[in-house]
Formats: C-alpha cells, sequence, structure tokens
C-alpha cells in the first residue's frame, strides 16, 4: 500500500521529514526519488534539523556521501546520481547496519544493491511550489511508520 503526502510548500516538506523523523529507529533506510529540485535534499534537512543536527546540509552530489555524527543518531545522507556513470557501489550497503538513518538520494539508480526492507519516497513536482510525495513502505516496521505519521 502507498501513502500520499501533498506538499504545498517547503515548509510543509521540512514539517513531514520532521514527522518521520520522530518515528527514527537504528538502521533506518530513507529512499528518495525524484527529479532535479523535487525537494529530496529539503526533506533531508528538515529530517537533520529534527534529529539535532546543526550542520548545514547540501547535496553530497560531489562526495557521493556526507555522514553527520553529531545527532541523536548518526545520519548517512547519499547521493548516487553519480555512480549511474561508473558503476560502483563504494561500500554504499556497509551503511545500513551501521546503526544511524541512511537517506539515499536518487536510490533508484542503486536499486539492486538496497536494503529489502526501506521506505522509498518519490518526490512528483506539481507546480513551482507544490509536491506529491508517495510513500511506499518495505516491511512492516516502515508500515507502522507509515500509519503513524501519513
Amino acid at each position: 500500500m502507498d501513502y500520499k503526502y501533498t506538499s504545498k510548500n517547503l515548509d510543509d516538506t521540512l514539517r513531514i521529514a520532521e514527522n518521520i523523523e520522530s518515528e527514527k529507529f537504528p538502521n533506518m533506510v530513507i529512499c528518495l526519488e525524484g527529479e532535479l529540485g523535487s525537494g529530496k535534499t529539503v526533506f533531508t534537512k528538515g529530517f537533520a534539523k529534527a534529529m539535532g543536527i546543526e550542520d548545514t546540509i547540501t547535496s553530497p552530489t560531489f562526495t557521493l556521501i556526507k555522514e553527520y555524527l553529531n545527532g541523536e543518531l548518526p545520519l548517512y545522507h547519499m547521493d548516487v546520481y553519480r555512480l549511474e556513470e561508473t558503476g560502483d557501489d563504494i561500500g554504499i550497503t556497509d551503511y545500513f547496519n551501521k546503526g544511524g538513518v541512511t537517506i539515499i538520494e536518487w536510490a533508484d539508480i542503486i536499486e539492486d544493491k538496497l536494503p529489502e526492507e526501506r521506505l522509498v519516497i518519490k518526490f512528483k513536482v506539481i507546480n513551482e511550489d507544490s509536491r506529491v510525495l508517495v510513500f511506499e513502505p518495505h516491511g512492516e516496521k516502515y508500515i507502522e511508520l507509515c500509519n503513524s505519521v501519513l
């Protein structure tokens, strides 16, 4: 079952990220999909802020993985867009069991490397401000999360 949420602006996207963060757990994997500028990094900023991370969150496009270790749990923020060109996985799967939260932008590029249990969020642009977020939970913990937040 999929869940939908309509974000009318940046604040809505930040708010839903904060709500999902309130249900976080160790080894949580969140996969973000959507076109450039659809809100993936905005979502990650809201999630990180709610975790107590004060660092500036930017898309790790050229470093691929940024580790934020000063929040309630470690946050591993990945942007795998460039992996499409190399085919490398650079040890991404190692992060899924390090006890933190992993958020992956452009996750559909590495779908074959993703854990079976995960939360996929697809961002669909409606207009300049609005987005529809489609949540696809894979696994009981993620279904429970969606039921409690959405």
